[in-house]
């Protein structure tokens, strides 16, 4: 059965880099895609690829009930004038305006918790509003997908959802035929450790320039990336003087942002993510396929993509003194053992993220829904 599916994101970004895989699936399918996101320089690339495009309105940082609910108006306006059979929503603001709306439209929809983000790292007003709206919209959706157990876990033990709509998926999942593996490049040069990241304290991004401090008053030699944008409108973004100051003192080198960061990741010896929480971070899955060891923190979403002293290294959350030990162990281990490492994440990758295997569980689960509103009817 051909249908009409919307699938909602918080960036026209998102949906080329992180689902294209998806869409491009259902399409092969038979299935109509028609996308909504805010418009950015990637939106053009879905409407060359042939997928229809609205635009919305969408500030994906914090909370403010004007804007949300006019969100909510806009989502409801779309969904009765395109009337899709089913909607995909993705990220925070699709999950819970894009669900209100569906259901006020009176279409099911299949949602995705992709992280759990900064409202979940802390106790606040906020997070309670936050949990609040979550527990309303989620008695709604026909499956609500979540990219790593903890989170699952954690919206059932808060009673936000109810375990029999919720499953697990391996985050967006990797195409291994882009994400190839390619001969180690290690030769008489300096160690280079890769973070790719946006610039938000959320990301370990400080524990990563005090453990390069570290590392550096003991001599080690190695050269330190970063990779990712600047964000000072994030409420918890780093201040652009700060990073600045980062890069003049020597301390890192600011490679800013790209479109191809599977060639610096090639480059790499290492990447890092010293981050507090995760969903599934996509940036370690690609480095885990292209056959580099990874350092990142014992925390939600990270802790799932590395095998500790098997595929890299778990760091303390929140601790550079152990970041820094932990890229020193790197930097001591012989080029076999690090090239074993990557040989070991590529196959846990293969084994476990496939993005085949994400394409599966949403085949089966529209299916399913399918299945269920045409035994309603005939009930």
């Amino acid at each position: 059965m051909c249908m009409k599916i919307a699938i909602v994101l918080n960036t026209s970004w998102n949906v080329y880099n992180f689902r294209l895989g998806l869409i491009n699936a259902l399409r092969d399918n038979g299935h109509q895609v028609v996308i909504l996101a805010p418009s950015d320089q990637y939106s053009h690339r879905l409407t060359e690829l042939g997928f229809e495009f609205y635009p919305i309105k969408m500030d994906s940082r914090g909370v403010n009930p004007v804007k949300d609910s006019r969100l909510l108006w806009e989502l409801y306006q779309l969904y009765k004038s395109i009337r899709p059979d089913i909607v995909l929503h993705y990220t925070v603001k699709p999950n819970i305006y894009g669900t209100l709306a569906a259901k006020a439209a009176r279409i099911p929809m299949i949602n995705n918790v992709c992280g759990l983000g900064t409202v979940f790292l802390q106790d606040s007003w906020v997070s309670t509003i936050a949990k609040a709206l979550y527990r309303l919209a989620f008695r709604y959706p026909h499956k609500v997908f979540f990219q790593n157990h903890d989170d699952f876990q954690l919206f059932v033990r808060e009673k936000l959802i109810k375990a029999d709509i919720a499953d697990t998926v391996p985050g967006s999942g990797i195409n291994l035929c882009k994400f190839q593996a390619v001969p180690s490049s290690e030769k008489n040069y300096q160690f280079v450790f890769l973070v790719i990241s946006r610039l938000i304290y959320d990301k370990g991004i400080v524990e990563y320039i005090d453990a390069i401090r570290l590392l550096k008053a003991r001599g080690v030699d190695a050269r330190f990336q970063v990779l990712g944008a600047k964000d000072p409108n994030h409420k918890r973004g780093i201040p652009v003087e700060i990073v600045d100051g980062w890069i003049g003192e020597g301390l890192i080198e600011y490679l800013g942002t790209t479109d191809d960061v599977k060639s610096v990741v090639e480059l790499s010896d290492c990447v890092v993510l010293p981050s507090y929480r995760e969903g599934l971070p996509r940036t370690l899955l690609e480095a885990a396929s292209l056959g580099k060891p990874i350092i990142t923190t014992d925390t939600a979403g990270c802790k799932h993509v590395v095998d500790d002293q098997e595929t890299g290294f778990l760091c303390k959350v929140r601790s550079a003194d152990d970041l820094a030990e932990k890229m020193l162990s790197m930097l001591k281990l012989s080029s076999e053992r690090r090239r074993s490492m990557g040989e070991k994440g590529r196959k846990k990758v293969k084994e476990q993220f496939d993005e085949t295997i994400v394409i599966n569980k949403y085949k089966d689960a529209i299916q399913r829904l399918v299945i269920s509103q045409a035994d309603e009817l005939t009930a």
